[in-house]
């Protein structure tokens, strides 16, 4: 799911050509005062990148792990919408553009871009590595507002990553709303935090009743069947960790986990998962124990075990984000029997945040 792409490749590089002449000392010290304005309090009118050094190092530090989330919902959503690709896209809050470059890895060909975002000096580096991407090289970099003044053209597809934790509740529901009014599908992606599931929740609700459906990754767009304060839905992609990654953060691992939430919404039809994997696979002797969300509005452990033949196959390689079945399998989501109506699903109790994930 999250395999190395040439779009990948090339922000990685482009990324690290950000980096010439800034002594790794002082890219690694940038971050990590930036890593702690932004965990704070920061109105939107008050950009904490302040020049072209902070946003480098920001941008080298973050924008992989942006893009890979990002990429990773994008795939979930044009897997329900086949044959689709936009025809534009505008990105809010999108900073050095990590979300234009995930759109251009998920679908090919040149589309209008617009990249919206308070931070001037994010906007000039991103307009400067996008020249790295003949897709993105005709992208307008627009300096705007992001809260309730903020005004769309019409677009085939808004994305919004890691920008709602930003907001104030009454500006996160007119940032939405005004997605909503402008685009025909649109992609919000958080940190995979019981925060961000909440503020991703609370624009999926807003979604639907402005007439979207749900694409991915929910197989209904029915309530979310998740008890408040139990659990929350997130999953994960993995991010090749650059030096810079290993200075600040310590260790040794080539690679990290990136955790996140998402909604894909559209008017387009599309055809939602059956199921999704909402948590890492268990393998047993013989078996793997899947949580899926269903189409039925539940929340349910299924056991694969090997008489079930190819399907075994399929749930040894089966990964956390995942559609269930396999694309192109047509027998049930669930193989082993229902639970009884009014059991609860081991998804829905408290002991669940103590599971590894």
């Amino acid at each position: 799911m999250n395999a190395p792409t040439p779009t990948a490749d090339t922000l990685r590089s482009t990324l690290a050509g950000v980096l010439d002449g800034l002594p790794p000392r002082q890219a690694a010290s940038a971050v990590e005062r930036l890593i702690a304005n932004y965990r704070g309090d920061t109105p939107t009118n008050a950009p904490i990148l302040r020049d072209r050094a902070d946003v480098a190092a920001y941008a080298a530090y973050r924008m992989p792990a942006t893009f890979e989330a990002v990429r990773s919902a994008l795939g979930a959503f044009a897997d329900a919408v086949p044959g689709w690709a936009p025809g534009s896209h505008v990105d809010i809050g999108g900073g050095t553009g990590a979300a234009t470059w995930a759109v251009a890895a998920t679908w090919d060909g040149e589309r209008p871009v617009t990249v919206l975002d308070w931070a001037e000096p994010a906007l000039a580096l991103g307009r400067e590595i996008a020249g790295a991407h003949p897709a993105l090289r005709g992208a307008e970099w627009r300096r705007a507002r992001i809260g309730s003044a903020l005004e769309l053209p019409p677009t085939d597809l808004v994305t919004v990553s890691y920008v709602l934790n930003e907001l104030s509740g009454p500006d996160r529901a007119a940032l939405v709303g005004a997605a909503a009014g402008a685009a025909r599908s649109v992609v919000l992606v958080e940190a995979g935090t019981p925060a961000g599931y909440e503020r991703i929740i609370e624009a999926r609700d807003r979604l639907i009743a402005a007439g979207f459906r749900i694409a991915a990754p929910c197989p209904h767009s029915a309530p979310c069947p998740i008890v408040p304060g139990a659990d929350w839905c997130h999953f994960a992609a993995r991010v090749s960790r650059s030096s810079l990654h290993r200075q600040v953060k310590g260790g040794s691992l080539a690679y990290e986990d990136e955790k996140f939430s998402y909604v894909a919404a559209t008017r387009l039809p599309a055809d939602p998962a059956p199921a999704r994997v909402v948590r890492r696979p268990q393998l047993r002797k013989g078996q793997v124990l899947l949580d899926l969300c269903e189409a039925d509005e539940r929340l349910r452990r299924t056991t694969v075990t090997k008489r079930h033949g190819e399907l075994y196959k399929a749930a040894r390689d089966a990964g956390w984000g995942d559609a269930w079945p396999p694309p192109g399998d047509d027998r049930p989501a669930s193989p082993s029997p229902r639970r009884p109506a009014g059991v609860a699903s081991p998804l829905a109790t408290p002991s669940v945040r103590r599971a590894p994930r």
